[in-house]
């Protein structure tokens, strides 16, 4: 039985996701840290796993859902990256390189692109730390049984660590040391959520500690006069964890979800192509702006034009999955579908652990805006400290 409450986080995550992509509205880091809760269901989820079988056949599991639908992208990506010029492209940021192809295949670093084609490759970072995540699960989770919910503290740690020595390490390992650091409370909070230690905490100290990080985080981003938690690691970090904290501490009844016809159709579709919809959106976001100018919608009013442009990403992203979402049924050993069923069976519960992998939604800066500029020049970069978010 699947837990349709988790089914709807997710759900959420991704909507906001493909929302602040489009739009740019600081604040939705704010309202919902999107990536603390992917990371942290896809921690619950690899701790179920774990906790009944080996940890080579869990990382295994995990990776051959993740991978397919990225070679995917890659089969069709690259060939067009390099027709359009790539291997010519000087001084970019992924200048061409044949060797560093292999991380389109196993992304232990990132996935490489022309700045021509930014929009695709951009967001694969996600996939780089969710891989290196189930890598380290086995130890992680080894290390939560022992020491329990100090295991929490472990990532803040180490961003305290970095924060004071200033290490730095190569580009790969750099970027994978602050993600871990960023988001890997998340991860182990969802160790917590599957085993029910998070439930069992008192509300008296759980939700002081989440709102005292929470603060902390807010504090952190307004001193600055910037809301968006994605430029800020340590206030992401902190956000990100008491917010988790919070939600995946609440289990509210979900029998209302199948009486919702519409909405409880929809979060089953998005959870069962939840990688496809991630790996394509960004991509729709950037056709937008050329399909209304090919409609001539591109000089309507500028609230009309709001409206046309979230229309178009989603259809867009709709024949996305259309198109390429039968990848992930390959990957799950299930029989290929246009469009994964949106039934859900009945007996439903809260309390059971959702089967299908977690994924989630990026946190880098958008790259069309509701006024329907064209596309920023090519090459430009966002995030926490530069990193490319």
């Amino acid at each position: 039985m699947r837990n349709r409450y988790l089914d709807l986080l997710r759900a959420a995550a991704i909507i906001r996701v493909i929302t602040y992509h489009l739009y740019g509205w600081p604040w939705l880091s704010v309202l919902l840290p999107a990536m603390g809760i992917m990371f942290a269901l896809a921690g619950s989820l690899t701790a179920a796993s774990l906790a009944k079988r080996q940890a080579r056949q869990v990382v295994t599991a995990r990776l051959r859902r993740l991978l397919p639908p990225l070679w995917l992208l890659g089969l069709v990506a690259v060939p067009v990256m390099l027709a359009a010029g790539w291997t010519a492209e000087t001084g970019g940021e992924h200048p061409f390189n044949p060797v560093t192809l292999v991380y389109w295949i196993v992304p232990v670093g990132d996935p490489p692109g022309s700045d021509l084609a930014v929009d695709v490759w951009e967001p694969l970072w996600y996939l780089r730390a969710y891989l290196w995540f189930v890598l380290l699960s086995p130890l992680l989770f080894a290390l939560w049984r022992r020491a329990g919910l100090a295991t929490l503290g472990l990532p803040l740690l180490l961003m305290a660590v970095l924060e004071v020595s200033g290490l730095t390490l190569p580009e790969a390992a750099d970027a994978g040391l602050w993600d871990f650091a960023t988001y890997g409370g998340c991860w182990i909070a969802g160790f917590a959520h599957h085993d029910g230690r998070l439930a069992r905490i008192r509300p008296w100290l759980a939700y002081p500690v989440a709102l005292a990080m929470g603060s902390v985080a807010i504090w952190w981003a307004s001193s600055s006069g910037n809301w968006d938690l994605n430029d800020f690691p340590e206030a992401q970090a902190l956000w990100s964890l008491g917010f988790v904290l919070v939600v995946l501490r609440w289990q509210p009844p979900m029998g209302w979800l199948a009486r919702a016809g519409p909405l409880n159709n929809a979060v089953t579709l998005i959870n069962g192509r939840a990688v496809t919809i991630y790996l394509w959106h960004n991509i729709a976001i950037t056709a937008v702006w050329p399909v209304l100018t090919l409609l001539a919608l591109d000089n309507v009013d500028e609230r009309l034009s709001s409206v046309l442009a979230l229309l178009v990403t989603l259809l867009l992203t709709a024949l996305a999955v259309l198109v390429f979402g039968w990848a992930e049924d390959l990957a799950a050993r299930r029989r290929p579908r246009l469009w994964p069923s949106t039934s859900v069976p009945a007996g439903t519960s809260v309390a059971s652990q959702p089967r299908q992998t977690a994924t989630g939604t990026a946190p880098y800066r958008v790259t069309a805006r509701v006024r329907m500029p064209r596309p920023p020049a090519p090459g430009a970069r966002y995030g926490p400290q530069g990193r490319g978010r």
